[in-house]
């Protein structure tokens, strides 16, 4: 190998082989298992489209009233789990959370069978249906009130937002919410779908592969981004900002947060369909200030940047349509993390099927044959970079 290979990122480096999503970034076209989003969305509800990740096809009628059957069952969690949430710190942030339960439910569920049809299917009901209460639960415990417990009677979408708001849903906020869902399933090799994969590698337990794809998700360049785009909303302040602030933002090379993807080249499929789920909620519970500072943002955005590619991903607009829903913004990346639990299982279930284990090489670029300096030999002045600089 030599430095020629050497791709940051791994960029366009082919990881695997998968039969679970493919997107065209020149045309805008996502599909999973070769179903357009766009058909998903319209036609099915997230639990059929996780089915259809994780299993393969589309489910039968039977094959899905067992399915959701399962879940609604297997939403609560133990009290151990709920005793040790709340000693979690009021200010921590809900992904760091997330993933100190989903790994806790490997203490629980710790058999490692992964050559057990029956242990697999188990593992991904119980991921599926207590991710949502665990996001819920902590909300309300961070404000110092006891969870919600889960209503088998609602199905996923409109449970998770009752346990949140504590109130049952408008069917029309519920069926918005499960499309996003949908949209946020999947999303081919991703970072936090490579984490997932190289954790399952090792042959450990869904639960921490799982837990290791929740932190990588965590970080502001992956689902924490939609968050980013409310923060950038609100600092621009108004229509007549848009332009001076993409202005400043070219000229300093700064990021738009909300635009730009690795894969698209036009406007992200899952953001047109976000847009219109954003437009039928403010339709019906009012509209949001933002939307015609994002309405504007889009424009110029495109004006100026599109002929390089970039456009509105599926980040921003998804915070819009969840702040209409109730949902908190720091709460956005959890729930990012409650739709991608399908995408995250369906790659582990692939992984695991045709496992080896992830061992990629490196280029060295350090030095050869330094010699041990004794200590007290040893300059008393720091002159590299250490712990970026600062004694410790």
């Amino acid at each position: 190998m030599t430095v020629c290979d050497y791709k940051p990122g791994l960029e366009g480096i082919p990881a695997t082989q998968s039969a679970i999503s493919h997107v065209d970034g020149q045309q805008g076209i996502l599909e999973y298992r070769g179903i357009r989003i766009e058909d998903l969305a319209q036609h099915g509800t997230f639990l059929e489209t996780a089915y259809l990740l994780i299993w393969g096809g589309l489910p039968t009628k039977i094959e899905l009233d067992e399915f959701e059957y399962g879940i609604r069952h297997h939403r609560r969690l133990k009290y151990r789990i709920r005793d040790m949430m709340k000693c979690f710190p009021e200010g921590g942030h809900p992904m760091d959370a997330l993933q100190a339960c989903a790994a806790a439910l490997g203490l629980f569920y710790s058999k490692r069978a992964l050559n057990d049809p029956l242990y697999i299917q188990n593992a991904v009901v119980r991921l599926m249906a207590k991710i949502p209460t665990m996001v819920a639960a902590f909300q309300l415990m961070r404000k110092g009130n006891d969870p919600v417990q889960p209503r088998d009677d609602l199905d996923y979408a409109a449970n998770f937002l009752y346990m949140l708001n504590e109130q049952e849903p408008d069917p029309l906020a519920a069926r918005i919410f499960d499309i996003c869902l949908t949209l946020h399933a999947e999303h081919t090799i991703n970072a936090s779908t490579f984490s997932a994969m190289v954790t399952a590698s090792t042959l450990t337990d869904p639960y921490a592969v799982v837990a290791s794809a929740v932190g990588t998700l965590a970080g502001p360049l992956h689902g924490g981004a939609n968050e980013e785009v409310i923060d950038m909303l609100e600092a621009i302040g108004s229509v007549e900002n848009v332009r001076p602030y993409i202005d400043q933002c070219i000229k300093e090379k700064r990021r738009i947060m909300g635009f730009g993807h690795r894969v698209y080249k036009v406007k992200d499929p899952r953001a047109n369909i976000l847009q219109k789920l954003a437009e039928q909620l403010f339709e019906k519970f009012g509209a949001d200030d933002y939307y015609e500072i994002a309405l504007e943002l889009e424009q110029v955005v495109t004006e100026r940047l599109g002929e390089k590619g970039v456009y509105p991903n599926v980040d921003f607009y998804s915070g819009l349509v969840y702040r209409r829903l109730g949902i908190p913004t720091d709460l956005f990346t959890p729930v990012f993390a409650i739709a991608r639990v399908a995408g995250w299982l369906a790659h582990w279930k692939e992984q695991i099927r045709e496992n080896r284990i992830f061992r990629p090489t490196q280029i060295y670029t350090g030095s050869h044959d330094q010699k041990y300096v004794a200590l007290h030999e040893r300059p008393q002045i720091w002159d590299r970079d250490v712990m970026g600089g600062k004694r410790p």
